[in-house]
């Protein structure tokens, strides 16, 4: 099963994008991620179709023209160095992404019948930063694009940054059923970036008996693990080496919530995280941090 869920770098490459899933690709219904590289002076020209997106950079910064008006993406030297500005665009419209000094850019996407939302831009002074866990389990939230922090349709973003050493997507969780106030049905993508020349770390992904899958994939920078279901975590980051990951989420629910369910064997361990400090490698960046 490693090998349908884990998509190591290049692997899933497709015309100008370096990673391309689709809902179609992916088996599901909802979410989607693409890897854009431009090299300095570069654009690329997107059509949302029937998805809303996110220009989120990952390193560098560009421009996103779109519907008459532009937004100047500041963005950022390496995804562990800050949190970043970013865009928003609804289903249905058509932009140009365009790099002076070229970077490499995350596109999450969710596909969505509404289109009561206008494109806008992201301020990344607004980005709740949130420290999560405690010792060994620390890590860091960049909450971009989640219920109460920015609108959207379906479309859920955030970043997790985790130190080498710390596990994180801990104690292991699911969202794979639709009951509420308890857990949200939502198809997730992890996206990976490892620091460090030759960097590392691992996610694990298993389900139950009615819905099987198993996968242990170790993960390097630009791989990505896709989870249509089950419990997911730990994402462990070798030591040495911090470890990021883009989670994008998208599901048929119209109330766009995102509750989660521990897997009752090790949700125990929360309770530990009260008698231990936050690592004190966090946070990566700390103007916005709570």
């Amino acid at each position: 099963m490693s090998s349908k869920y884990h998509l190591p770098k290049g692997t899933s490459a497709d015309g100008p994008y370096d990673l391309l899933v689709t809902p179609e690709s992916a088996g599901w219904g909802y979410s989607g991620l693409r890897i854009l590289t431009l090299k300095p002076g570069e654009a690329h020209a997107l059509a949302t179709g029937d998805s809303e997106f996110l220009i989120l950079p990952l390193t560098g910064s560009c421009t996103v023209t779109t519907d008459g008006r532009a937004f100047e993406l500041e963005g950022r030297t390496s995804v562990f160095a800050s949190v970043t500005d970013f865009a928003y665009l609804p289903r249905a419209s058509e932009a140009l992404i365009s790099s002076a000094q070229g970077g490499l850019f995350a596109l999450p996407s969710a596909r969505t019948e509404r289109s009561s939302l206008s494109a806008r831009y992201g301020c990344k002074e607004e980005v709740p930063v949130e420290l999560r866990g405690a010792g060994a389990c620390s890590r860091q939230v960049n909450n971009y694009c989640l219920p109460g922090t920015f609108e959207a349709e379906q479309l859920l973003v955030c970043e997790v940054l985790t130190p080498g050493g710390n596990w994180s997507s801990y104690p292991p969780h699911k969202h794979d059923e639709a009951r509420p106030g308890v857990e949200s049905e939502l198809e997730e993508i992890y996206y990976f970036e490892v620091s460090g020349e030759g960097g590392f770390g691992y996610q694990r992904v298993y389900g139950t008996a009615e819905r099987p899958i198993d996968v242990l994939a170790e993960v390097r920078s630009g791989d990505t693990v896709l989870i249509p279901h089950g419990w997911h975590g730990p994402s462990v980051a070798a030591p040495g080496y911090d470890l990021y990951y883009l989670n994008v989420m998208a599901g048929p629910g119209q109330d766009r919530a995102w509750q989660i369910c521990d897997d009752p064997a090790h949700g125990w361990v929360r309770a530990t995280w009260a008698s231990q400090d936050i690592d004190d490698r966090l946070p990566f960046e700390g103007p916005n941090a709570q």
